[in-house]
């Protein structure tokens, strides 16, 4: 911030360098504000009605006669310098007075509500548009059109064009047909080439009545009618309101001597403002900073490729690009060739090239060299250690740092290994004649050079790591020195420079992840950031993902973390261990050597990057590290610990996105090897990746923005919900590609009066819908899309069908459907059955006799009663006689098969088999073998299904019920009373089996204290009694087979049959 001051640069706009309306600031005001019209209206090229000649067509239709009265004040104060635009500016003011006479006598600045403006794709980049009813033709200015390519059509010649106002815009000429994307469909326009301001592109009438557009200004909205249906772009309304600038106050503080300032909010690249006539010495080495262009010179040492012994030609099939990537990739050959980088190949060696998207909308060429890498010997040529290069720096107080330009294309390639690099494409094979980027031994290649160019100013007053040079001196007339020596150097090896990534004549400087200056060498704060801006954490959740306790001990770690014993400085040569997670927040990583930290790095997902699979995310924050670390990875031994375990086979995975190719090829240049580590013990990187970042800046930030934010639009897509951007036009495409390959969906293009139609971009439509042709992994995809998504979460058949057919259609796609939604394991294992449940009640077979056949189960979380807590319950499924055991819960096998003897073996005999739950005692490998060895079967039930062992489950309650009422009535220990509880049971009657559990088992009654009757003896003597007992089996038998029949026909009414055929997957609850 620097006081305002009058002269020419007071009117040029901090976005686009041109000349605008003058903005008005108050004492102190802190942004600038640029008066802005209210309307759009009566502009032959959209610039809004009133455009003041010689201002570039910016509104000021709403300034009154104090504006204009300041503005003299103010030039009155100040009149060194009259800008000439600002005297047509207040000679406009004059003679438009009755025109300013309509609006208020105070200055408004308001955000129009009323300009429809949008970023779409024109000549395939992403452009500024506005819509305008005002405007006669469709423009777009001249740095757009050379940027995009597209060029004036053959028979246009250039002219006038008549603005608002009087003023006249000189034209280039004019593009015919030039393609304007919107929502996925082509609407090609007619542009004039002409120099409009303040966007990219305008949309005039003839292509708005052409396309059917209408502008709802009530509303705020662009509506488009078309067959398929209308397309609406709904604008957003700033939140911020109008801004009231008191034009009496700004006078009366002038006046006063206050200060006025003028603030530029603007994104520029670091450097970008470097003006080279103003840097002392640099300024004589104007051709050292001159862009890279032609051959480099030929070196003594060029760069050769070494493989494998016995090592064959590697050749790939070229991938398939998009017709718009295969324009760019045709013109970026060009480029290449004119440049002499590459030439035509015939070499047996070939990689195949792909894409990668920057951040301006261009595409960068990469070429996928991992195959070439993997055979390539490893040149071991040493990297400097850091350590030492920083020792050099002692005493030094001037500092200058050197970027070169395209370094790699600085070195030719040995003639003998140019076939090596050869590269595949759609319009020929060719082969790089200057160092490429992606190969594995190019950063020690570039190391070697500078070391042989600068091996005499090495350490003396040069350090070099890499393509970095730092030049340092302990006085300014010794820097100056040293700086003209680096730079002839740099001139005799036609070695060239990027200024703007170039820093001269500096006190304090960043080099190599340190701030370098006459103090010393100090640890960067950048990268102790994430930990010492960590916020304090406002939620449960945030306090327990950082594992702290309180904001004690929360200080404490921060401060731990971040003194110098523990954020050493690193030793190269000795192996590097990075740890990096990522979560849906962000990502965070730790950078260790010998299990000492060197650094902590962080940073939140911006935009679409939250929208990324997991592998990509975690694939990222490796990415992330190895980038800001680079200085201290590249050329060492790396180690990657990651807790998502597919990364360690990234470099053999046989497909992969561009994004994740791109990233494959930037792991080549280092040696790094990934490894997982479980995300439990990974608790450093887990704590960074999900820290917040909400700081006061960030909030000013965003305020800022949403008060000088214009109207934006945004599209309601027109494509299914749950396909991602990305995707979705990748999608779009493979369909495309794959109706070309149906000659039966190409016929029926072709019928008159069929429902099959092509449209703008190719693809085959049916009623608007898009044809899927008999592609199975196309229509997979599409179908998993729509279940399995983000925004979808497995709807049911009906409703995924009605999803699915208002955008695609195939013949059977609601039988697909219905097959897709019954075969999801998710949904079969979530959600709820609505139908009766399936499958028949089974009954146990009816024991042969008395004990054959047992069931057991455990009673637990009992209070401690005479030192038992658990109660082991035994069942005879025949006679239903019980005994209770008491046990503590900590018993193991061997102390429950002695009781088992003792208790059970010792009264009844050994069972044939026995039926329990899967308790682990039950199925552990003593119990097992103990069973067997006695000749028992032992039959385990379904897991989580106790329906199995009914018997005892049912036993258990009635356990339980006696266990109560014998404490509350007579108080004491509940195992005081287990034997009288199990007497009492084995002496009630059961409806199962028509009497007693007792004379079941023992062919009469039991005598109790209620047999006053029963007095003296009862005789019954051998062959009797045996026919007796044996009579109570058969009754017994026979009431429980009744009592069995009873239940499965009350049950069965509530539950269906199931049929099962064979090979027919089903899924159970019970088994998973």
């Amino acid at each position: 911030m620097r006081p305002w001051r009058p002269g020419p640069r007071l009117w040029t706009s901090a976005d686009s360098g041109e000349s605008v309306a003058p903005s008005v600031a108050t004492a102190s005001v802190t942004q600038s504000v640029s008066v802005a019209s209210e309307a759009s209206v009566d502009a032959s090229v959209g610039l809004g009605a009133g455009a003041a000649p010689g201002w570039g067509g910016a509104p000021a239709q709403g300034l009154d006669d104090l504006v204009v009265g300041l503005l003299t004040q103010l030039l009155a104060r100040f009149p060194p310098v009259v800008p000439q635009g600002l005297r047509e500016y207040l000679q406009w003011q004059r003679c438009s007075r009755g025109l300013r006479d309509l609006f208020s006598r105070r200055l408004i600045v308001r955000f129009s509500t009323h300009v429809f403006v949008m970023t779409l794709l024109v000549g395939g980049f992403e452009s500024h548009v506005l819509f305008d009813s005002g405007a006669s033709n469709c423009f777009i200015t001249p740095e757009r059109a050379e940027k995009s390519g597209i060029r004036s059509s053959a028979g246009e010649s250039a002219g006038m064009v008549k603005v608002a106002g009087g003023g006249f815009l000189s034209t280039l000429g004019r593009a015919r047909g030039v393609e304007i994307e919107i929502a996925g469909q082509s609407m090609p326009a007619d542009l004039v080439i002409s120099p409009v301001e303040l966007y990219d592109v305008i949309l005039g009438m003839d292509w708005l009545s052409h396309y059917r557009v209408h502008l709802d200004c009530y509303r705020g909205r662009v509506v488009f009618e078309r067959d398929a249906g209308r397309l609406v772009y709904q604008g957003v309304r700033p939140t911020s309101g109008s801004i009231v600038i008191s034009a009496i106050q700004a006078e009366q503080l002038l006046e006063r001597g206050c200060e006025a300032y003028l603030a530029t909010i603007s994104m520029s690249e670091s450097g970008a403002g470097v003006v080279m006539g103003d840097i002392e010495v640099v300024q004589d080495f104007e051709d050292v900073f001159q862009s890279l262009k032609g051959l480099p010179p030929s070196r003594s040492d060029p760069f050769t490729i070494e493989l494998e012994p016995g090592t064959a030609p590697i050749s790939k099939t070229p991938y398939r690009m998009a017709p718009a990537e295969l324009a760019e990739l045709k013109k970026q050959i060009e480029d290449l060739l004119s440049k002499g980088f590459i030439r035509p190949s015939v070499s047996p060696w070939g990689a195949p090239v792909l894409f990668v998207k920057k951040k301006d909308g261009s595409f960068r060429l990469c070429i996928d060299y991992r195959g070439l890498n993997r055979v390539t010997v490893k040149n071991r040529y040493p990297l400097p250690r850091i350590d030492e290069l920083l020792d050099q720096l002692r005493g030094a107080t001037w500092f200058s740092k050197i970027d070169l330009a395209s370094g790699y294309h600085q070195i030719p390639i040995d003639e003998a290994d140019v076939r090596k690099t050869a590269f595949r494409t759609r319009y020929g094979h060719f082969e790089f004649v200057v160092m490429p980027f992606g190969l594995t031994n190019a950063p020690a290649a570039f190391m070697r050079l500078m070391n042989d160019v600068f091996r005499e100013y090495l350490d003396v007053f040069v350090i070099i790591f890499i393509d970095d040079i730092l030049v340092y001196s302990r006085s300014q007339e010794e820097h100056a020195t040293h700086l003209r020596l680096v730079l002839e150097k740099l001139r005799e090896q036609k070695l060239f420079a990027k200024l703007s990534k170039c820093s001269f004549w500096q006190r304090e400087m960043g080099f190599l992840g340190h701030i370098v200056s006459a103090e010393g060498v100090s640890v960067d704060p950048a990268k102790i950031e994430a930990i010492r801006d960590w916020p304090r954490p406002s939620s449960a959740t945030e306090i327990r993902s950082f594992l702290a306790e309180c904001e004690e001990s929360f200080s404490q770690l921060k401060e731990m973390l971040t003194t110098t014993p523990v954020l050493a400085l690193p030793e190269p040569g000795k192996p590097y261990m990075v740890y990096t997670d990522a979560s849906g927040i962000g990502l965070g990583c730790v950078l260790m050597q010998e299990g000492r930290v060197i650094a902590y790095a962080s940073r939140q997902w911006q935009g679409s990057e939250r929208n990324r699979p997991t592998h990509d995310l975690e694939l990222g924050a490796v990415i992330f590290a190895l980038k800001i670390w680079r200085s201290y990875l590249l050329g060492e031994t790396v180690q990657v610990f990651t807790d998502h375990k597919s990364l360690q086979h990234i470099f053999t995975q046989p497909m992969m996105n561009a994004r994740q190719t791109r990233w494959v090829e930037f792991l080549a240049d280092y040696q790094v090897s990934i490894n997982y580590h479980p995300g439990k013990a990974n608790l450093v990187a887990d704590a960074l990746s999900r820290r917040r970042y909400d700081s006061a800046v960030e909030r000013d930030v965003e305020s800022l923005v949403g008060e000088i934010s214009t109207l934006r639009l945004c599209a309601i897509s027109q494509e299914p919900l749950g396909l991602e951007a990305v995707d979705q036009a990748d999608l779009l495409s493979r369909i495309r590609v794959a109706q070309q390959s149906d000659q039966s969906l190409l016929d029926a293009t072709r019928v008159t009066g069929s429902e099959y139609e092509v449209s703008a971009n190719g693809t085959i439509l049916v009623r608007g819908r898009v044809c899927v042709p008999k592609d199975v992994e196309l229509r997979h995809q599409i179908l998993g899309e729509a279940h399995a998504s983000k925004f979808s979460i497995h709807p049911g058949a009906t409703k995924m069908y009605h999803d699915l057919k208002r955008y695609y259609h195939w013949v059977g796609m609601k039988r697909d459907v219905a097959d897709w939604v019954a075969k999801c394991n998710t949904c079969a294992l979530v959600k709820a059955e609505h139908q009766v449940p399936g499958g028949l009640l089974q009954s146990l077979p009816i024991p042969e006799w008395k004990w054959d056949r047992i069931t057991m189960d455990f009673v637990v979380g009992l209070p401690v009663s005479r030192t038992f807590d658990a109660i082991w319950v035994i069942v005879d499924r025949l006679t239903k006689s019980a005994h209770f055991l008491a046990i503590k819960k900590t018993d193991g096998a061997a102390v429950l098969a002695r009781k088992f003897v003792r208790e059970i073996v010792r009264l009844h005999g050994v069972p044939a088999s026995i039926v329990s739950d899967r308790d682990p005692r039950f199925t552990s490998e003593f119990w097992r073998a103990f069973q067997a060895e006695m000749g028992t079967k032992v039959h385990l039930s379904t897991a989580y299904h106790p329906q199995t062992d009914g018997q005892s489950e049912r036993t258990i309650q009635t356990l339980e019920d006696l266990l109560r009422m014998c404490v509350l009535d007579w108080g004491g220990h509940w195992a005081d009373h287990l034997s009288l509880v199990e007497f009492a049971y084995n002496n009630s009657f059961q409806a199962s089996i028509g009497m007693a559990p007792f004379e079941a088992l023992y062919g009469r009654p039991c005598r109790t204290p209620l047999c006053w009757t029963q007095v003296g003896e009862r005789s019954m003597y051998g062959a009797t009694y045996v026919q007796e007992t044996t009579e109570k089996v058969r009754v017994v038998r026979l009431n429980m087979k009744e009592a069995q029949d009873r239940q499965k026909s009350y049950a069965d009414r509530r539950r269906r049959e199931l049929e099962f055929q064979v090979e027919i997957e089903f899924i159970s609850r019970w088994l998973c």
